[in-house]
């Protein structure tokens, strides 16, 4: 990919919108191959209002969510993919190693593994500046829209 994608251009490939689009930019894209995005974590994040009160955090579940999404992303840029609907079926090997605040911004890296039929797998790692605060291993479904 030459240039980056915006939250725009992710919403036309992804049926995720706010307060659930995890996903702001993506950097790099190889389709069915690999991807690196970024999530901008504001203070205004709906999820800080009650994780945690006065030391807020974003919560893991939602980092493996953004790694998710850019993952879905990759999957869905291959042409036999297109506006398709990608689910997440599992999580292997996930650690949390660092937390994310307000003011942080995360990169999200996905390297997809494996593809078979409608399944997909790939190794994701969410960094904030040179810490790596989450990896894991993602598993996916790809299916038609309703």
């Amino acid at each position: 990919m030459d240039t980056p994608l915006s939250a725009k251009e992710i919403q036309e490939i992804l049926p995720h919108r706010y307060p659930f689009l995890l996903v702001d930019r993506l950097l790099e894209l190889e389709p069915g191959r690999r991807v690196v995005g970024t999530k901008n974590v504001s203070v205004n994040e709906p999820f800080f209002q009650g994780h945690f009160p006065g030391e807020p955090v974003m919560p893991g579940v939602l980092i493996v969510e953004a790694l998710a999404q850019v993952g879905a992303v990759a999957l869905l840029s291959r042409e036999e993919f297109k506006g398709k609907l990608v689910l997440f079926t599992g999580i292997n090997k996930c650690r949390f190693r660092g937390m994310v605040r307000p003011g942080d911004v995360v990169r999200l890296e996905m390297n997809l593994t494996g593809i078979k039929g409608p399944y997909g797998r790939g190794e994701g790692q969410a960094s904030v500046e040179d810490s790596v605060v989450t990896t894991g291993e993602l598993m996916f479904y790809i299916m038609d829209r309703e």
